[in-house]
């Protein structure tokens, strides 16, 4: 071999050396407000002050899929992001409807599915905008995609003597760094991520009523303590203090079946394609996290000492442009029709998802489970209405009845999710 040839090969080796070590690491927002903008703004700033980014080995891409109907946005509320930003990804990806409606047609086309099934390939309601994010990282080769909600910001609150203290959080670098050892990391959340508000018992509606009626919507993840204990926050979480100081890393376990993750402030590794699930929730419900967590039976999953601050009720936007209270509000549901109703549709979604939810992890007893969410929903149904002066809860029965009905379809229609997802990714790499 002449010394030309062999100085060349030893040129190429290191190029694919330096190339194996490039960590793509895609940021993914499935959102549906233009307040998503600030929120990314805020994720980049604290990335400048870690100065990861000055590892050029790390490559970042941003994906978005927007809802232009949620809150009757435009296409430009989300791709005008300030250039200072955009700059720091090496691509970016905004994705709307017709871009699913696409790639659907794509997948028709080429007869990786049927049409009958084409409307299990990116799922219903949110797990839509998740799949769709997931499925172009995975297009697109990253090693890892990390998904942010619009309305969580990257800090945490502590209680302290009556008073809040606030703390910066770098969220995107804990995630990279915990990634290279796991297959999914998902961090703490605080402020208000409960919909349920504090509430003062009386003869109307009295504790061991609403903990009859909590137990009849919870499951291994919504338990009563731990409700009971952020009700008596003023419906704030606050983050903890040993987890902040220690910040150790640990393992989530697997509880009936399900190890328990949630949808932002999660990172997944996508280097191993066999451990790559979809997100499902069935039509009209949530829960897209609660049922990804029922895949990862043989995935390493691990929690990181990492908080977002939930701003659930829209209503500490300025904590964006520095603006730290000292308190945080109390969340009475009788000051606020809005709080009410945010509180009713969370009941709903969990009504929808548990059926299915049950079905998977306590099969043996589930016909058992569901008549006593029926005894208890219609015990407590009549005093959750009145104290609330909303008729509407009335409907969380009926709708208990429905998804019931139809819980072993769901299921069927959830495995041929992932069936189907087995397909489109080896597709992928094909």
């Amino acid at each position: 071999m002449s010394a030309v040839v062999a100085f060349s090969n030893f040129i190429e080796m290191s190029e694919d050396m330096e190339n194996s070590e490039i960590i793509n690491v895609g940021i993914g927002f499935a959102t549906g407000r233009k307040n998503f903008k600030k929120v990314l703004n805020s994720y980049m700033y604290h990335l400048d002050e870690s100065e990861m980014l000055k590892d050029r080995k790390i490559r970042l891409h941003l994906f978005v899929s927007y809802d232009l109907n949620y809150k009757n946005t435009k296409l430009e509320d989300y791709t005008s992001i300030n250039p200072s930003i955009l700059e720091r990804f090496e691509s970016t990806n905004f994705i709307g409807d017709e871009d699913i409606a696409r790639v659907t047609e794509e997948l028709i086309d080429r007869k990786i599915v049927e049409a009958a099934e084409a409307h299990l390939c990116f799922g219903n309601g949110y797990a839509v905008r998740r799949n769709i994010i997931l499925y172009y990282a995975l297009k697109d080769k990253m090693d890892y995609i990390l998904f942010m909600d619009d309305d969580e910001y990257p800090m945490a609150v502590t209680a302290n003597d009556g008073s809040t203290l606030w703390s910066g959080q770098h969220v995107i670098e804990s995630h990279i760094n915990a990634l290279k050892f796991a297959d999914v990391t998902n961090g703490y959340h605080c402020g208000y991520i409960s919909p349920i508000p504090s509430i003062e018992f009386d003869n109307i509606l009295s504790e061991e009523t609403f903990k009859t009626f909590i137990k009849a919507l919870s499951n291994d993840v919504l338990n009563w303590d731990s409700i009971k204990s952020i009700m008596q926050n003023g419906g704030v979480t606050y983050s903890d203090k040993n987890v902040l100081i220690n910040k150790k890393i640990s393992l989530v376990e697997e509880v009936n079946g399900a190890k328990f993750i949630t949808g932002g402030n999660l990172g997944l590794n996508l280097k191993d394609l066999t451990k790559i699930y979809p997100f499902y929730n069935p039509p009209g419900a949530r829960g897209e996290d609660t049922f990804l967590s029922t895949c990862l039976a043989g995935s390493t999953v691990k929690l990181i000492p990492t908080y977002t601050f939930h701003d659930g009720f829209s209503i500490y936007n300025n904590l964006l442009q520095g603006v730290l209270p000292t308190k945080l509000k109390k969340i009475n549901p009788l000051e606020s029709l809005e709080i009410v109703n945010r509180f009713y549709k969370a009941c709903l979604g969990w009504v929808r998802y548990k059926p299915l939810y049950m079905y998977i992890t306590h099969r043996e007893e589930y016909g058992e489970i569901i008549q006593d969410m029926r005894e208890n929903l219609q015990k407590t149904l009549p005093q959750i209405c009145a104290y609330f002066n909303m008729p509407e809860f009335n409907n969380i029965l009926g709708e208990l009845e429905k998804f019931n009905a139809q819980v072993e379809n769901h299921f069927n229609e959830f495995e041929r999710a992932k069936a189907l997802w087995k397909v489109m990714t080896t597709n992928l790499i094909s």
